[in-house]
């Protein structure tokens, strides 16, 4: 398997080593998804630039006040700054109602893109990625660092400009009202500046570990507040056990805010210390200039205003590095996920296959899962670096192979039952045929085409598949029925329900078609949900037929009925079917008979049984009693 499969083999790197750095590729990736909103981007920025220009006007408007207004008695023009002292903060405030709706539409967007992207990358996964990924972490990742991300550019960076154009214009002004006192206060400067690298670099390290924490929380939630969680628990008695592991991760993910949130606000009284220190020297210094008529009493009224627009900005400029630090965690995980490379795709010239008849052909086909040596994107210590490949967080074990050089031929239209003790590998056989998974030596054929060479979705809608756990949409009957056929009417529904014995219980229900199923089908038996699933799948009407024990929940009435049901629909079509009823395995063309993954035995049930192997003691220890207790019981 050379191409698209070798990604797990990679060894997950050392964290201290591949700790991410804010570097220049980094930065473009990031901002590559502003790219596209760039008119409005551009629009917001011109809004900061009119904003800043017009807030610098009331400082000076006090010192005309003061310094000639008042004394020379001049009532036209104090009404002139009345007025514009009232018209300056409406028209600031209806320019920053503009900017805020064209940052939301930036903002949201990238939300959007990121989330989108992330999703689509996600479904192209492989089936490995998903069982060995904590569903909890995946939710975390499109919720809660796709919005940290969007933060840093919908937020930290029209701040980090805002603030700059702040700065700018109002040291501007303030040169040339009094230069001296501008250099004082700039001295303080310093003070602001030197300890955000430290209170950034510390803060990004929390942000990250309580990212894991919530991601760990999730998982618990998810795990244990759903129907599957809570009938584990509740028939376990392991209530209080849960409860107390949930608590132990809750009070983390407190204790870790608490942390942030002291650390952040020790750095804020810094910066209000060093920011009275500067107003207290201005102030000083000013008054010892107006005690010598240096300056005037409105200079240093419009000088000490001006002071809150030059600290307020070096402040937040201060803390922009560890705003964006926070920011940067939530896009280097989101980017561990978008990095990973997709295990099974489709070829750049891949076959579309538009109808097949098959013909389907193992050629010594061997296969064997990977498991994970550590799961990095579980982890605290798993930071990649967002603009390196990404290792693979599993590893190829040493574990004996699932299958084993398997080698054998379905002729179209064969109903072929596969057999064997529990671990023989007959599901992953089933698994490789609709590239859940991809073989790891060997070749599959589908009408002599291998399936590496056609597409996922073509391949896809030529099978059909109920597997041994039913997985409903906690939605209608209907809905999920139309999943396998989006167009399908309410008369193919019903045919299909009718064949698979399940349409007069769905019809006596109070909305009949319309009714939901629950929680992954939980409002319904075993039998029920099986025989939804088989209903499903005789509605999309595939080509290759896979059921996985599909009978097995199914009392001797209604399996005899779904089996007379499927009789007509195996006919022209290539079926497999995982049987460990008798009935089944006697009416298939070809019986394959695993063991430890490999192929012992093939062919009709009558000459198996005159080979007296594996598939005769099988027979003999299970076919033939479960089959005598079904008459019994049926």
């Amino acid at each position: 398997m050379a191409h698209h499969g070798n990604w797990w083999r990679y060894v997950a790197h050392d964290p201290e080593k591949d700790r991410p750095r804010v570097t220049r590729q980094l930065l473009v990736r990031v901002f590559g998804y502003a790219r596209i909103y760039w008119r409005a981007v551009a629009i917001s920025l011109a809004i900061i630039a009119l904003i800043s220009l017009i807030e610098l006007l009331p400082p000076l408007l006090y010192r005309e006040l003061i310094d000639n207004v008042l004394p020379n008695g001049e009532w036209g023009r104090l009404n002139l700054l009345a007025l514009a002292m009232v018209s300056i903060p409406i028209v600031s405030g209806l320019l920053g109602v503009a900017q805020r709706y064209f940052n939301s539409r930036v903002g949201e967007g990238i939300i959007y893109d990121l989330r989108q992207e992330l999703y689509e990358h996600l479904q192209r996964m492989s089936l490995r990625f998903f069982t060995h990924t904590k569903s909890g972490d995946i939710i975390s990742r499109l919720n809660n660092d796709v919005v940290g991300a969007q933060g840093a550019i919908a937020n930290t960076i029209p701040n980090l400009l805002t603030n700059i154009f702040t700065l700018v214009s109002t040291l501007a002004v303030m040169l040339t009202i009094e230069w001296r006192l501008t250099l004082l206060a700039v001295v303080v400067l310093p003070l602001f500046v030197l300890p955000a690298r430290r209170v950034g670099l510390i803060l990004r390290e929390i942000r990250r570990k309580s990212m894991v924490l919530n991601a760990d929380m999730s998982n618990a939630i998810s795990e244990t507040l759903n129907v599957n969680g809570a009938l584990l628990v509740k028939t376990f008695g392991r209530g209080q056990h849960e409860m107390e592991r949930f608590g132990k991760t809750n009070a983390e993910v407190r204790d870790i805010g608490i942390r942030q949130a002291m650390i952040g606000r020790w750095f804020f009284l810094g910066l209000s210390i060093s920011g009275a220190l500067g107003t207290a020297l201005i102030y000083w210094v000013g008054g010892r200039f107006v005690l010598e008529d240096v300056i005037t009493v409105g200079t240093i009224v419009a000088f000490a205003a001006y002071l809150g627009r030059l600290y307020g900005p070096i402040s937040s400029l201060s803390n922009v590095p560890v705003e964006f630090a926070r920011a940067l965690v939530s896009f280097e995980r989101v980017f561990e996920y978008l990095d990973m490379p997709v295990e099974i795709a489709d070829k750049s010239d891949a076959l579309e296959l538009q109808s097949v008849h098959g013909d389907i052909r193992f050629e010594q086909v061997s296969f064997h899962y990977a498991v994970p040596e550590e799961h990095p994107l579980s982890s605290s210590n798993s930071a990649q670096s967002p603009g390196s490949n990404v290792s693979s967080p599993f590893l190829i074990s040493s574990r004996p192979m699932a299958l084993q050089a398997l080698d054998f031929r379905v002729a179209p239209g064969e109903l072929v039952a596969l057999v064997g003790p529990s671990g023989a590998g007959k599901t992953t056989v089933t698994y490789l045929l609709p590239r859940l998974y991809d073989q790891t030596e060997g070749r599959i054929l589908l009408d002599g085409h291998d399936l590496r060479d056609v597409t996922l979705e073509s391949l896809a809608r030529q099978i059909g598949m109920v597997t041994q756990e039913t997985y409903l949409l906690h939605d209608t009957f209907a809905a999920n029925l139309r999943y396998a056929k989006q167009d399908a009417t309410q008369s193919e529904m019903e045919a299909a329900c009718r064949a698979a014995n399940i349409h007069d219980f769905i019809a006596g229900l109070p909305d009949g078609y319309q009714t939901l199923v629950g929680e992954r089908g939980y409002r319904l038996s075993g039998g029920e949900k099986q025989r939804l699933a088989i209903a499903r799948v005789i509605l999309k009407d595939p080509r290759i037929l896979i059921l996985d024990e599909a009978t097995a929940h199914l009392d001797s009435q209604s399996e005899a009925l779904i089996q007379a049901a499927l009789e007509p629909l195996f006919a022209g079509r290539t079926s497999f079917v995982i049987a460990h009823r008798l009935s089944t395995i006697l009416a298939a063309n070809k019986i394959l008979v695993m063991s430890e993954g490999q192929l012992v035995e093939q062919g009709t049930h009558d000459e198996l049984l005159a080979l007296d192997g594996l598939y005769a003691d099988l027979y003999r220890t299970q076919f033939r009693e479960r089959e005598k207790i079904a008459e019994l019981v049926g």
